[in-house]
């Protein structure tokens, strides 16, 4: 190959990735901000039932009793107390779940982190190596754990984020026609899709 090829076109070296034996996930969720609340003792109650919780639990309600009795007698009012929300239990699942995940490098970065909220949600993304640098087997890793996260939302009271679809349209045209009035100028606007 011509040494001028080096700096006139683009190339990616993977001898780094192949060496180092483990191939990076950094991919993120995007959460409904809509879906992120406090949890009350019900939820706490069912979310203590997860294995990968137990300790991250017993820590955090300690930590949090000993801050609250603190306050006194503004700790009285639940906006003044600090309290464990869906989300911040939730990232912490997954960095247990990621810790202990076969497939994942032990001796490489591992760490979930909550970025900046934007439009399209909360992304919480998930940065860590898999134990294996073959592409199709790192694809099956990223996809399993990506499966496993998503279907597991609605136990910790969370959505993904997504845009309006068609299928969002149709749901919410019965509500349209419902609310339409017999106002001259409404009976001449068309709903969306008819």
């Amino acid at each position: 190959m011509p040494t001028w090829k080096l700096i006139s076109e683009s190339y990616q070296n993977w001898r780094g990735m192949a060496e180092s034996g483990g191939r990076r996930i950094k991919r993120a969720l995007y959460l409904d901000a809509a879906s992120v609340h406090f949890l009350d003792e019900d939820e706490l109650a069912g979310l203590s039932q997860f294995r990968l919780l137990g300790e991250y639990l017993d820590s955090k309600h300690s930590e949090l009793a000993e801050w609250n009795r603190q306050l006194g007698e503004a700790g009285k009012q639940p906006f003044n107390r600090r309290r464990l929300t869906n989300l911040g239990t939730f990232r912490a699942y997954v960095d247990a779940y990621l810790h202990q995940h076969p497939q994942i490098h032990r001796r490489m970065t591992c760490m979930v982190r909550q970025l900046a909220s934007g439009p399209q949600g909360i992304p919480l993304e998930l940065y860590c190596f898999t134990a294996t640098t073959a592409w199709n087997e790192y694809e099956n890793i990223q996809g399993d754990i990506f499966d496993h996260l998503i279907a597991l939302l609605p136990e910790f009271g969370l959505a993904l984020y997504q845009q309006p679809s068609g299928q969002d349209i149709r749901a919410l045209r019965p509500l349209f026609a419902a609310s339409r009035t017999e106002s001259p100028v409404r009976d001449h606007i068309p709903l969306i899709g008819s």
